[in-house]
C-alpha cells in the first residue's frame, strides 16, 4: 500500500477511534511537566484510594494533589490547558466532558440531532398511515386474486365437464372429426387458451393446435405443485409467451373404465391486470391520505409542542431556582391541567426553600437532612451513638455583658458564634446549640465519620487560631473562649414535647465536655484522657492535672493541646 494512502487511512481511523481521558492520566501529564514526581503521584492514588475505602465517595486525582499540598490547582488547571488543549478555570469544572469534546472521536464530537416533537408526530402519522393503506390494499388485493382464482377454476371445471361428457363416444369411437369439432366450439369461451384430449396411450385425439394431433402429449411444467379436487386436478405454468395458464385436467371414463383425458388451460393473466389497475386507485388513495394525515400531525404536532416548550423553558427556570416562574397556558385539556400544576409545584417549592433555609438554620443542615430522609420515625427516637463532644465557653462573659449596651454585646457574640459555626461544620461536626455564651459542637452524629475524635480536635485548635487572629480587631470575648472536648457513649434524638421538639445529644460524654469548657482557660483547649488515647502520636499535649469534676466520683485526669501533627483533614464536603 503506498505511504499516501496508509496516511489516509490512519486518519480516518484516528477520527472514529474512541480516547476517553482517562487513557492519560493527568497524574502522568504532571509527572511528565515536572510538576510532581513518582513517588507524590504514588502518594495521591493511595489516599485517593483510602478516601474512597472511607467515605465512598470518588475524589478526583487533582482535587487530591492539591488537597495534600503538592502541587497547587492554578499549577494543575495551567497543566491541563496546555496538554489537552481546553480553557478551564478550576478543578471543579466538567474537565473529561471537555477533554470529549476536544479529543473524543468524531461521533463523540458531533452534537446529538435535535428532532422536534412536531416532526416525530408528522412522521409517525405518515408511517401509520402508510402501513395501514400499504396493509389493507395488500389484504384486499390477495383476497381479491384467491376469489377470481377460484372463479377461473370453476370456468375451466365447466368446461372441462363438458368436454368429457361429449367426448366419451367419439373417444371409443375414435371419431377425431368429432372431437376436433367440439373443441373448436367450446375454445370460442373467452380466456380458454386450449383444449386437448387424449386417448389411454397418451396420444392427443384432439387439439385446438390441429398440427399437434396425433403426437403424444408432454404436460408443461408446473410452477406450484398439483391440487386435486374431486376427479379434477390442476396446475399453473408459464407458457411459452410468458402467459400464466392454469392446467385442468380430468380423466374420460366409459363404465368405471379410463379411455382417455381431458385437458383445459385457462388464462390468468387477466387476474393481474385487474390487479395492475387497483393499483392506481390505491395509490392515489394513499397519497390523499398521507397528505391528510401529514397536515393533521402538523397541526397537532404544533399545537402541543408549544405548550410542551413552555413546559421545558418553565423546568429549566425551576432548576435554576426560580420557583416563581409561572407557565400560562389557557388550554381545557390534559396539558392546561399539567400546567395548573406546574405552576402549584413550583409554588410549593418556594414555600419549602424557603421553609428549609429558615428551618435549617435553627436545626442544621444534617439533621434537616436526616428529618427529610425519614420524617416519621428514625429521627424521632434515641440512639446510642459514639462521638465527640467540643464545648466551647467564654470567660467572663457575665462581667463584659454587664457595663456595654445589649446591641453591643449582641453583635460580638453574633461575630463569635459565626467563627464557632464555621470551624465545627468544616470539619463534619453539628452545632447541636447554643447557650448562652456557649456553643455546643457534636461529632460522629447525626452523620458518623469514623475519625470524629481527630475532626473535633482539629475543629477547636482551628477555631482558637480564627478566634485569635480575629481578636485583633478590638473584639475582647473572641480572645477568652475556653474549650472543653471528650468522647464517649452519647445518646442523640428528638427531645420535647408534640408541640415542640429539638434535636440533641445528651449523656454523661456531653456533661464532661461542658464541666471541662468551665475549666479550661482563655485560649486553651483541654481533652480527656479518652481523647488523648484516641489521638497518641498525633496531637502534641501538656499534662493539665488531674480535675475534680462536679458529678463524677472519680477524678478526671486531663490535658492540654498544644498542636497537632498537620496532614490533609478530612472537611464536611469531603
Amino acid at each position: 500500500m503506498p505511504q499516501s494512502f496508509r496516511n489516509l487511512f490512519s486518519s480516518i481511523r484516528h477520527l472514529f477511534k474512541r480516547r476517553s481521558p482517562d487513557d492519560v492520566q493527568l497524574g502522568q501529564v504532571l509527572v511528565d511537566r515536572g510538576i510532581i514526581t513518582d513517588k507524590q503521584l504514588e502518594t495521591a492514588l493511595v489516599a485517593q484510594r483510602q478516601r474512597l475505602i472511607e467515605t465512598g465517595q470518588a475524589v478526583r486525582l487533582g482535587h487530591m494533589i492539591t488537597e495534600l499540598g503538592l502541587a497547587s490547582e492554578t499549577t494543575v488547571v495551567e497543566a491541563i490547558n496546555e496538554n489537552f488543549r481546553i480553557s478551564v478555570a478550576s478543578l471543579s469544572d466538567n474537565i473529561r466532558e471537555l477533554i470529549l469534546h476536544q479529543r473524543g472521536t468524531l461521533a463523540e464530537r458531533l452534537p446529538a440531532p435535535a428532532i422536534p416533537i412536531w416532526l416525530k408526530l408528522c412522521i409517525g402519522a405518515l408511517l401509520i398511515v402508510t402501513v395501514t393503506i400499504v396493509s389493507f390494499s395488500y389484504f384486499i388485493i390477495n383476497k381479491q386474486k384467491a376469489q377470481l382464482f377460484n372463479q377461473t377454476v370453476t370456468v375451466g371445471t365447466v368446461s372441462l365437464n363438458y368436454f368429457v361428457n361429449n367426448a366419451r363416444i367419439p373417444l371409443i369411437d375414435d371419431d377425431i372429426l368429432s372431437l376436433n369439432t367440439l373443441i373448436k366450439e367450446a375454445t370460442a369461451t373467452e380466456g380458454l387458451r386450449y383444449a386437448v384430449v387424449t386417448d389411454i396411450r397418451g396420444l392427443i385425439r384432439a387439439h385446438t393446435d390441429v398440427d399437434r394431433i396425433g403426437t403424444a402429449f408432454t404436460s408443461p411444467a408446473p410452477v406450484s405443485p398439483p391440487v386435486t379436487r374431486g376427479d379434477i386436478s390442476y396446475f399453473s405454468f408459464i407458457a411459452g409467451s410468458g402467459e400464466k395458464i392454469l392446467n385442468l385436467t380430468r380423466d374420460v371414463v366409459f363404465q368405471d373404465k379410463i379411455v382417455g383425458a381431458v385437458r383445459v388451460g385457462v388464462s390468468l393473466d387477466f387476474i393481474e391486470h385487474l390487479v395492475d389497475r387497483e393499483k392506481g386507485p390505491i395509490l392515489f388513495m394513499t397519497l390523499v391520505m398521507m397528505t391528510v394525515g401529514l397536515a393533521i400531525a402538523v397541526f397537532l404536532g404544533i399545537r402541543f409542542s408549544r405548550p410542551i416548550s413552555q413546559l421545558v423553558a418553565a423546568t429549566e427556570a425551576i432548576g435554576k431556582g426560580d420557583y416563581r416562574h409561572r407557565v400560562e397556558l389557557n388550554r381545557q385539556d390534559e396539558l392546561g391541567n399539567l400546567a395548573t400544576a406546574f405552576n402549584q409545584m413550583g409554588e410549593e417549592l418556594f414555600r419549602h426553600t424557603l421553609t428549609r433555609q429558615s428551618f435549617g438554620k435553627y436545626v442544621g443542615e444534617d439533621v434537616l437532612e436526616m428529618i427529610l430522609a425519614d420524617p416519621e420515625k428514625m429521627w424521632l427516637k434515641g440512639h446510642k451513638n459514639k462521638a465527640t463532644i467540643l464545648f466551647a465557653d467564654i470567660r467572663g462573659f457575665t462581667a463584659y455583658a454587664e457595663d456595654r449596651e445589649p446591641e453591643l454585646v449582641v453583635e460580638m457574640l453574633n461575630t463569635y458564634f459565626e467563627i464557632a459555626t464555621r470551624a465545627i461544620l468544616d470539619y463534619g461536626g453539628y452545632v447541636d446549640k447554643f447557650i448562652g455564651d456557649c456553643v455546643l459542637g457534636v461529632f460522629g452524629v447525626p452523620v458518623f465519620r469514623k475519625d470524629h475524635v481527630e475532626r473535633a480536635v482539629r475543629a477547636a485548635l482551628d477555631l482558637m487560631d480564627q478566634l485569635h487572629r480575629s481578636s485583633i480587631n478590638g473584639n475582647p470575648l473572641l480572645s477568652s473562649v475556653g474549650i472543653g472536648i471528650h468522647t464517649g457513649p452519647i445518646v442523640s434524638g428528638n427531645i420535647g414535647s408534640q408541640v415542640k421538639m429539638e434535636y440533641t445529644v445528651i449523656g454523661d460524654t456531653v456533661n464532661l465536655a461542658s464541666r471541662l469548657s468551665g475549666l479550661a482557660a482563655p485560649g486553651e483547649v483541654l481533652v480527656t484522657n479518652a481523647v488523648h488515647d484516641r489521638l497518641r502520636g498525633l496531637v502534641g499535649v501538656e499534662p493539665a492535672g488531674t480535675r475534680t469534676i462536679k458529678g463524677k466520683i472519680a477524678p478526671v485526669e486531663t490535658f492540654r493541646v498544644t498542636s497537632i501533627e498537620q496532614r490533609a483533614h478530612v472537611k464536611a464536603s469531603d
